[in-house]
């Protein structure tokens, strides 16, 4: 069982914790082919009606430990670690037809920034900071940084923050965008745990399917995503979910989503 990273399956919500803390859970290796798998359960396990990514420790994420690429016998080599460690990470994220919020400890940098935007809900506290620390050792941007940025806060915004590498606050975070929202410290588990037990609770099988239309929304036309959106509506409107949300519609009492 890995070490690095933390599962616990609970009401539904399986929360998986990057356990570096000593490296504010920077990414090695084996850190990020554990959270692979524990993804890939977490998509084929229909307990698991939500999914939360958050760290251990001070830290959300500061991005590749950069002790592993500069030691000539641990060193994997950029290639192998976008194609076999973020890539997979940002691809899987992406295609789980289930809920995943981000929920942001502390510092998220580099990768570790670019990996909670991917998800889809990102909530911070007040303390945290976001910063895409790339240009600062002379690298690009990857994890998608660069696909999901702009679209959130705009090309500008996003060129300078990549450029500049600014330390962004969580506060500034969600005023341009870029996150859901921010809590107090104090607020931060709570918001999280009422979060994810609400989304634990919705109709799973169609917000899988939103999270399918806003994936494809980034490449489709306009007649394409109006063709996809009738598909999965139809679709959906079978479901034992509709029925049941409709049920206690009419009934005026709350529904009872099985995920189905």
């Amino acid at each position: 069982m890995s070490q690095s990273i933390h599962k616990d399956i609970k009401n539904g919500v399986a929360t998986l914790t990057l356990n570096r803390p000593e490296v504010f859970n920077s990414f090695n290796r084996e850190m990020a082919l554990s959270l692979q798998s524990e993804l890939d359960a977490c998509a084929t396990d229909a307990s698991v009606r939500a999914i939360v990514i958050t760290g251990s420790g001070k830290a959300f994420c500061a991005g590749q430990d950069l002790k592993e690429v500069t030691d000539p016998a641990l060193n994997p080599g950029f290639k192998k670690i976008l194609e076999e460690h973020y890539n997979p990470i940002i691809s899987k994220i992406r295609a789980i037809e289930k809920p995943i919020i981000a929920a942001v400890n502390g510092v998220a940098a580099g990768a570790g920034a670019n990996i909670a935007i991917a998800c889809d809900i990102v909530i911070a506290h007040e303390k945290v900071s976001f910063i895409q620390a790339f240009s600062k050792i002379g690298l690009v941007p990857d994890s998608a940084g660069t696909f999901f940025l702009p679209r959130l806060i705009g090309f500008g915004k996003a060129s300078a923050l990549m450029m500049l590498g600014d330390k962004v606050s969580a506060t500034d975070a969600e005023k341009m965008g870029m996150i859901y929202k921010v809590t107090t410290l104090d607020d931060f588990q709570t918001e999280i745990e009422t979060t994810t037990m609400t989304l634990a609770q919705m109709p799973t099988k169609a917000l899988g399917m939103t999270k399918r239309l806003l994936n494809e929304s980034m490449n489709n036309t306009l007649a394409q995503q109006l063709a996809l959106e009738s598909m999965l509506q139809i679709e959906a409107a079978q479901s034992e979910d509709y029925a049941e949300g409709v049920a206690a519609f009419v009934e005026k009492r709350k529904p009872n989503f099985k995920g189905n």
